[in-house]
């Protein structure tokens, strides 16, 4: 049995279930899209058991909803995926996706500007690509995935120039369990998002 598939999809269940049941009292919804990349340990720093090909680089687009449920908590989900494929050892096109679904605290700093700090669980789903389609009963692929657990902590600082837009520089640690396939289990997203703010701040 995949473990790391099973726990996944309780995961988006479970905060599908406790995002849509607490949006009617929510205090205030945010949307934001972006862009960022990668930085990890190189490939001449894989130790043990991991490959020597590094995540580091390409531009990765962004989408990240949220939920302020109590004063300054709340609850936030986001989606990064590399825009581009690279090429693992040289050889197998490749492409990372990363999810996570965190608890949220926004306190405020001044007028129109917010901390944003997370903390959660997610999911690092890389896809790797062959020459070749594999079909079953339902369709036809040419990749396989492997999915890893993770945990994941991110920063963000929240600037409101005008009324409910906001301006988001943010940084993103991933802890990636038993990451073999890329030389550390460590990687940090950073870059900037875009949004905007659904009801009072």
């Amino acid at each position: 049995m995949n473990y790391t598939k099973l726990f996944s999809a309780f995961a988006i269940f479970g905060f599908a279930i406790v995002l849509t049941s607490s949006l009617a009292g929510a205090q205030q919804l945010d949307v934001a899209v972006g862009v960022s990349t990668i930085t990890a340990p190189s490939a001449n720093e894989a130790t043990g058991n991991h490959f020597p090909q590094s995540l580091t680089g390409s531009a990765y687009p962004t989408f990240s909803a949220d939920a302020v449920l109590f004063k300054n908590f709340g609850v936030q989900g986001e989606f990064a995926w590399r825009a581009t494929r690279g090429d693992w050892l040289d050889v197998q096109p490749f492409r990372p996706f990363f999810y996570d679904f965190n608890a949220m605290y926004l306190p405020k700093l001044a007028d129109r500007t917010y901390l944003e700090l997370l903390a959660g669980v997610g999911g690092q789903s890389t896809r790797f690509y062959q020459p070749f389609q594999t079909c079953d009963y339902y369709t036809c692929k040419n990749y396989v995935t492997i999915n890893h657990f993770m945990g994941h902590f991110g920063v963000g600082l929240r600037l409101y120039p005008v009324r409910n837009f906001f301006i988001r520089p943010e940084a993103h640690l991933y802890l990636v369990n038993d990451n073999q396939e890329f030389s550390s289990a460590r990687a940090v997203r950073y870059g900037l998002s875009l949004g905007y703010t659904f009801g009072g701040r």
